[in-house]
């Protein structure tokens, strides 16, 4: 599957080259094209600007510095909306504001794109070891979501099976254990208190 990566920082440098390691081709620009240049060696294109990324490729991930940035390679000239369109995803994994998102999937989508707000929960080390949490809301035909207690839970779910594997009386010694520790650092822990009430 042919990628794009758009924005070569800490954190897209490594996200990028996790890509490339599993397999995809993938096509990166960053502003300082200098930056690209290790991942070239890895196997991956360049391309010339946001907009010839995303005409070369079906799927588009960006990760960008902040809002401005994010905005500036969607709007901008030779920008993201310039190529965009369907049976194209974009997926921005910048932490921006929630205006930001509105603003770029609402013109993404005005293209006929498909759009994910996806920011990441983790730094540059969980980024290198492919370990980051990502927040993912927007279009659902665009992201599966590969969570391990999905992927073990989720076909007896799908049959409408939930035969306990773990008694219920374990699940509530582990609660307080959780909520002794909180009594002993003085930490409020209000949701779980009322789940060990329930």
């Amino acid at each position: 599957m042919e990628v794009g990566f758009l924005g070569l920082g800490i954190m897209g440098k490594a996200m990028a080259t996790n890509l490339l390691r599993n397999g995809f081709r993938v096509t990166v620009w960053n502003r300082t094209i200098a930056k690209c240049q290790e991942l070239v060696a890895l196997g991956a294109t360049v391309g010339d600007t946001p907009a010839s990324v995303v005409a070369k490729c079906n799927y588009t991930i960006a990760m960008l510095s902040d809002p401005a940035a994010a905005l500036s390679v969607v709007f901008d000239k030779s920008g993201v909306l310039e190529q965009i369109g369907n049976g194209k995803g974009y997926v921005d994994m910048s932490t921006v504001d929630a205006a930001t998102s509105s603003k770029i999937s609402e013109a993404v989508k005005q293209k006929g794109g498909a759009f994910l707000e996806a920011p990441v929960s983790g730094s540059k080390k969980p980024a290198e070891d492919g370990q980051l949490v990502i927040l993912a809301a927007g279009d659902k035909d665009l992201g599966a979501i590969a969570n391990p207690v999905f992927k073990l839970k989720g076909p007896t779910m799908l049959q409408g099976s939930y035969n306990p594997a773990f008694p219920l009386k374990h699940q509530q010694k582990d609660m307080r254990l959780a909520l002794a520790l909180g009594d002993e650092n003085a930490v409020a822990m209000p949701v779980s208190a009322a789940a060990n009430e329930v």
